[in-house]
């Protein structure tokens, strides 16, 4: 067995484990699938990581920078009180089309409302959409844009807010400092705020599963 085998085979034992079988979740994917949109949806071990991490942090208000097929954005839905809302930016006319869908089949649509178009422009608005902060905010959307996206993540955060950032290992490649890939530059670049950032406390994970080599950034903002 070789070690992506291997670690598609812990991938599978933990989710036979500890995540139900969901037949909503399972016609998500193959509703993505049939649509043909990318295949880069977080895996069921990940989605009921950020399930997790929002019940922990009694999330009533959760903004997500990259829907994709609404997989993630389902996760984090479920996790909200009856009251809570979820506001998820999606740059793809078709994938917002086929993320909504997925919401109404998942009887989650009432919480979540889809803003289409590029998130840079969709961020200035929530403010005078009532949204003045957030409780929890995924960033998981065109790597080049991260440092802006973790820029508008402070200006849109409390104290107590949590931040997480998806795919910021790129396979080993955040630390190549002569890469000149743009998602690389521009994970590097979101690190180096993070690492100069007064306002926020965080950490990084390396993952490995079904979805390769990867790995998540979490910090918690302590002051405004």
């Amino acid at each position: 067995m070789n070690i992506f085998s291997k670690w598609e085979a812990v991938d599978n034992y933990f989710v036979e484990k500890l995540i139900p079988h969901d037949d909503v979740l399972d016609s998500v994917l193959r509703a993505n699938a049939e649509a043909g949109l990318p295949a880069i949806d977080v895996s069921p071990t990940q989605g009921k990581l950020l399930h997790l991490l929002a019940k922990i942090q009694g999330a009533k208000t959760i903004l997500e920078i990259g829907t994709l097929g609404g997989y993630s954005t389902i996760w984090l839905a479920r996790a909200l009180p009856g009251d809570g809302r979820l506001i998820t930016l999606e740059y793809e006319p078709k994938h917002a089309k086929v993320a909504q869908t997925n919401l109404e089949k998942a009887g989650m649509a009432h919480k979540v409302q889809i803003l289409v178009g590029p998130a840079l422009d969709s961020l200035p608005r929530l403010s005078s959409m009532g949204f003045d902060t957030f409780d929890l905010i995924f960033i998981d959307a065109d790597k080049p844009n991260n440092p802006n996206y973790l820029k508008w993540s402070l200006e849109l955060s409390r104290a107590g807010t949590l931040i997480i950032g998806d795919n910021v290992v790129r396979d080993g490649e955040v630390v190549n400092e002569s890469s000149q890939n743009a998602s690389v530059l521009g994970t590097r670049q979101f690190f180096d705020l993070l690492a100069n950032e007064p306002r926020i406390q965080a950490t990084a994970i390396q993952t490995v599963g079904s979805k390769g080599y990867d790995g998540f950034a979490l910090g918690v903002v302590v002051k405004k």
